[in-house]
């Protein structure tokens, strides 16, 4: 299986626009920025970020899971400008089912251009073709139609919403199940 591949060397991949690699430590200026913008948490399960500290400390996790080969996220890169933008990844690895939970993020200024999509595909042929997974799944607030939107434009296929299955920011909020089968 692929698994041992990824976890051994993290796997760059690229896409027409951008480039997808590692977190570094150096990325925490730029995830500050957009993760301190309530816009962009409003339907995150983090806290909109008053410091540059969280940010770090969300890099310093998201390795470690790595590490762990609980995860694999990668930063969002423009190819022309080298400027970071986002995160895209999977969570929630299940070797032993085939199948691993997909996230994502991106700066504001990049929004409704078409970058997630390009992004998410890119990930799902690599969790497909790569890791071999059989199911990659996405969890969002059903009241985020943006992200819905992507998801149904690369073929996942809504399954149903979980009522009050997270429990974000002190209340219960329904989760959304989309997925995608190989």
């Amino acid at each position: 299986m692929g698994f041992d591949r990824a976890f051994k060397i993290f796997p760059q991949l690229e896409t027409k626009r951008v480039i997808l690699r590692k977190l570094q430590m150096d990325d925490a200026p730029s995830i500050f920025r957009y993760f301190s913008k309530d816009e962009v948490t409003i339907f995150y399960d983090l806290d909109t970020f008053t410091t540059e500290k969280e940010a770090e400390d969300l890099i310093e996790s998201l390795l470690y899971r790595y590490e762990m080969r609980k995860q694999i996220r990668w930063a969002i890169v423009l190819k022309e400008s080298g400027q970071f933008i986002g995160t895209c990844g999977y969570h929630s690895i299940e070797e032993e089912h085939w199948k691993a939970e997909i996230g994502y993020e991106l700066h504001p200024d990049y929004w409704r251009q078409g970058l997630m999509t390009e992004v998410i595909s890119a990930v799902v042929q690599y969790g497909f073709n790569e890791l071999e997974l059989n199911r990659i799944e996405a969890f969002y607030d059903p009241r985020n139609i943006a992200s819905a939107r992507v998801l149904e434009k690369i073929g996942f296929e809504f399954e149903g919403v979980l009522r009050k299955r997270f429990f974000i920011k002190g209340k219960f909020v329904d989760g959304a199940i989309a997925a995608i089968i190989k």
